[in-house]
C-alpha cells in the first residue's frame, strides 16, 4: 500500500512539472513567434491533457508508439513517429527537427520550441529553442527544401528509420556498415557499377519496397554484405 501511494504521489509531481513545462513553452513561443512546438508526447501519461493539446495547431508529437496516439487519444495529425531506439535530447531532437522538414510541418527558416525528457526521469525536463537553418547544418542548406520537394516523405522516413535501427541495434550484437542512396537513382546507377550479385534482382518492384514492414529484416540481412542500397 505504501508503495502504492509512493508512485501515485510520483505520478502527480510529475504530471504537474509537465504543465509548467508546457505552460512555459507556449510562453516562450509566443515570445519568440516560434511556429510550432515539439513534445514528447511518450512523457505524457494524461491522455485527456494530450486531446486537448491536439487542439491547438501549434503542437506537434514526437513518439515511439503512433497507434497509442491514434487509438487512445484521438490524434491523427502533427504526429512525427520515431523508431524505438536510445536518443539523447538533442539526438532527438535532431531527428524529430529533420522528420519535420521532409513532412512539411515545418520549414528550414522557422523557429521550433522543443519539450523534451528521458523516459528515466519520467517528465519533461528540458526546453530547447532551435533556429531550424541556423542551428543544424544538416538542415541548414537550401537544396534540402529542394530534396524534400521531390523525395516522398515516407520513403525517407522509411530509410532513416531503418538507417537508426542498424546504427543503433547492429545485426545480431554486431555493429554494421551500410549506404542508404535516395534520389535520383537514375543519375547514380550510371557513375557506379555493380561489384556483388544484387540479392534483389528480378524481383517485381511491390516485392522490393523499402516501406514494406515485410522487407525490413531482409534489408537488415543484407546490410552486413558491404554495399549499398540504391
Amino acid at each position: 500500500m505504501a508503495e502504492q501511494k509512493v508512485k501515485i504521489k510520483k505520478n502527480k509531481s510529475q504530471q504537474a512539472l509537465n504543465k509548467i513545462f508546457l505552460e512555459s513553452a507556449g510562453d516562450i513561443a509566443s515570445r519568440i513567434n516560434a511556429k510550432r512546438i515539439f513534445l514528447y508526447a511518450d512523457l505524457i501519461n494524461d491522455y485527456k491533457l494530450l486531446k486537448e493539446l491536439s487542439k491547438k495547431d501549434e503542437f506537434v508529437f514526437i513518439t515511439k508508439n503512433e497507434d497509442t496516439l491514434h487509438k487512445h487519444v484521438g490524434i491523427e495529425k502533427n504526429i512525427i513517429d520515431i523508431p524505438s531506439v536510445e536518443f539523447s535530447r538533442i539526438g532527438l531532437i535532431k531527428i524529430a527537427a529533420m522528420k519535420g522538414l521532409f513532412s512539411g510541418i515545418v520549414k528550414d527558416e522557422d523557429k521550433i520550441v522543443f519539450v523534451t525528457g528521458t523516459h528515466k526521469i519520467g517528465s519533461f525536463d528540458s526546453i530547447i529553442v532551435v533556429d531550424i537553418g541556423r542551428e543544424f547544418e544538416i538542415l541548414a542548406s537550401s537544396s534540402v527544401s529542394d530534396i524534400a520537394e521531390n523525395l516522398k516523405p515516407e520513403v525517407f522516413e522509411a530509410v532513416l528509420n531503418l538507417s537508426l535501427e542498424l546504427a543503433s541495434q547492429g545485426r545480431e550484437g554486431k555493429p554494421v556498415g551500410t549506404i542508404f542512396v535516395i534520389g535520383d537513382h537514375e543519375k547514380v546507377l550510371q557513375l557506379s557499377r555493380q561489384m556483388i550479385i544484387n540479392p534483389f534482382q528480378g524481383y517485381p518492384e511491390e516485392e522490393r519496397n523499402i516501406m514494406d514492414p515485410a522487407l525490413r529484416e531482409t534489408i537488415k540481412e543484407f546490410s552486413a554484405v558491404d554495399g549499398a542500397f540504391v
